[in-house]
């Protein structure tokens, strides 16, 4: 087993502790805070002030390895804090109290449900107003000042009220390490009057705590590989399909060990996608019911064993609950918990420590591998363009395709990019983000901040469609403050489309912006901003010859720029894949009620 995660290792040497000076001017609850951040690899904390936690603020700036980013609202601030821990492992944030808490709470929201560990500070008021019956301002006129917290304890793993400076370095210490354990979201409000004050208990720098390790039942850790051993070695052509909680169960490794140990084909669930190396030799694709990429959903679907590491399964990700499969066949691994057909299901077994002994256990099958070589037919390039024909959304992806490598990382906002993405073939080493679970739109520009900002080394391609792009727009402006070089693919249909193959009505159409003339008045001159419309109306059509040469500006001379390329398409230019998928969920959403 590994031993105690010692959470501070990461921190430059320059951070190591000074020496002890018990009432050292700098021994304050903020500076605290901030080496806590950095201690855990913060780097960058995504924040909107408010007259509450200005002083906060005062102390995060002062810390030298931490860079506050100011947002244009708190959802995007916590959106970026979303996207910075799909890159770094772990986001900040930081607003002010009630009006601040709660339009940040859709962010953490999502955070949670994609298990993200993101640290939402908010100051709060006063000490001396807490139980005094007072009213405050930001808040909805009542005396008590709970509500916050109220809203945010579902949609948080430890809430941390922090109004008394002699509890507040173990609230504070607590609160992070829970997000680290649990890998969700936390809520820490600290009194707009603590930050500043000495206190005994902040006198030195903090001494880096440790994560105790999570430990295997071992009984049951022997059990369930046996278990999954004898169900596999009598299967004649098993495949392993991994999900989004191999993130949550820092689990890439021994899944990719044991894909290698068992010669399984690799498959991924939607949400899995960018967990799994598709360079990978038995790598067949996304499962995605009857959405899968060629070929993919016919091997898994007919094979007679089924690993499923670390999925979630609802009405999205089984195509409105349309999968064909079987629970009889199936071995559901999850974070801490094995279940293995209709069969033993055994707790405290974790996902590393299982796939890591099964590995040894099983024997090696590539049959279903060789059944996917025999059926599989390389896929189709788009049909021939016509001289001046106005682009189509599958030529783009084409070349969105070509354009990845090992230092790109993909962000699909919710909607058709969703499906298109789905379908791009990952370089070695290129990352991949969506948001699943949650699909609130406009997640993407917030995430694409926060990632682009954690992965430095990396270029993002964001692919957004219009209607989401008009909720969280503002945001470009701090990507080009920021000085980042993403490149970001503004699909204009004219609407929400993928609600349209879902049920289509008026509401779904939107107001037309000229996004591009939007994104340059952003810019207005300052900083590094490069943009591109190819666009088709009645006196000018812009071609795949267009497309080509904007992407070569954006790789090329205004590499080091925010790239930002209008695209505008047919409002029916859909991937087939949103077809299917749409009449599916469409009919699972209007299923009656059952019989009384």
């Amino acid at each position: 087993m590994e031993t105690a995660t010692q959470v501070g290792s990461t921190a430059r040497a320059s951070s190591a502790p000074a020496p002890v000076q018990p009432f050292a001017s700098d021994g304050t609850l903020g500076r605290h805070l901030a080496r806590r951040l950095v201690e855990i690899s913060v780097r960058n904390v995504f924040s909107v002030p408010g007259d509450f936690n200005l002083t906060l603020l005062d102390h995060l700036i002062a810390e030298p390895q931490l860079n506050l980013i100011g947002c244009c609202n708190e959802l995007n601030a916590g959106y970026a804090a979303d996207g910075y821990a799909r890159a770094k492992g772990v986001g900040a944030c930081v607003v002010t109290f009630t009006v601040g808490g709660l339009s940040v709470l859709n962010a953490i929201a999502g955070a949670y449900s994609e298990n993200l560990p993101v640290i939402c500070i908010v100051g709060g008021p006063n000490s001396n107003d807490y139980g005094t019956n007072r009213i405050l301002h930001h808040t909805i006129g009542l005396p008590d000042f709970s509500q916050e917290l109220r809203c945010f304890q579902t949609i948080t793993c430890f809430q941390a009220v922090v109004n008394n400076l002699d509890d507040a370095h173990e609230l504070i210490d607590t609160a992070i390490s829970t997000a680290l354990k649990e890998s969700k979201p936390v809520y820490i409000s600290i009194s707009c009057n603590l930050p500043g004050i000495p206190h005994p208990t902040f006198a030195r720098d903090p001494v880096p705590f440790c994560l105790a390790p999570k430990v295997s039942n071992q009984a049951g850790l022997e059990a369930a590989v046996e278990a999954a051993a004898a169900f596999l070695n009598k299967a004649v052509k098993p495949v392993i399909v991994g999900g989004p909680k191999l993130r949550v169960a820092k689990a890439q490794k021994a899944f990719l060990d044991f894909a290698e140990a068992s010669g399984y084909p690799i498959a991924v669930m939607p949400s899995g996608k960018g967990h799994v190396p598709e360079d990978h030799p038995h790598f067949i694709g996304t499962y995605w019911g009857a959405v899968s990429t060629s070929y993919c959903g016919e091997i898994v679907e007919s094979a007679d064993a089924y690993v499923f590491v670390g999925p979630i399964f609802n009405d999205y990700s089984s195509v409105g609950y349309s999968l064909l499969i079987k629970k009889e066949k199936a071995i559901v691994v999850q974070p801490n918990r094995v279940t293995i057909g209709n069969g033993p299901s055994l707790g405290w077994v974790f996902m590393s420590d299982f796939l890591n002994a099964l590995s040894k256990k099983v024997k090696t099958n590539s049959a279903a591998v060789e059944n996917y070589r025999r059926i599989y037919v390389p896929p189709g390039i788009p049909l021939r363009r016509e001289k001046d024909e106005p682009l189509r959304v599958n030529v783009l992806f084409k070349h969105i395709q070509e354009m990845l490598s090992g230092d790109s990382a993909v962000i699909a906002e919710t909607g058709d990019s969703w499906f298109n993405c789905q379908k791009l073939r990952l370089p070695a080493n290129c990352g991949y983000e969506f948001q699943m679970q949650y699909g609130s739109i406009g997640w993407s520009v917030g995430a694409t901040l926060g990632y682009a900002q954690a992965a430095p080394d990396k270029r993002v391609v964001a692919c957004i469609g219009d209607g989401s792009f008009q909720v969280t727009a503002q945001d470009i402006s701090t990507m080009i403050r920021c000085g980042q070089r993403s490149i970001i693919f503004l699909i204009n249909n004219g609407g929400y489309t993928i609600e349209v193959e879902i049920h289509d009505g008026p509401y779904n159409v939107i107001k037309n912006w000229d996004y591009t003339r939007f994104v340059d008045a952003i810019h207005n001159g300052q900083g590094k901003c490069w943009t591109a419309k190819l666009v088709a109306n009645w006196t000018l059509v812009r071609t795949e010859d267009d497309l080509t040469e904007a992407i070569a500006t954006a790789t090329g001379p205004q590499k080091e720029s925010l790239c930002f390329i209008e695209v505008f398409v047919h409002k029916d230019d859909t991937s087939k894949e949103l077809l299917e998928w749409g009449s599916r969920v469409a009919a699972a959403n209007s299923r009656p009620p059952n019989p009384q």
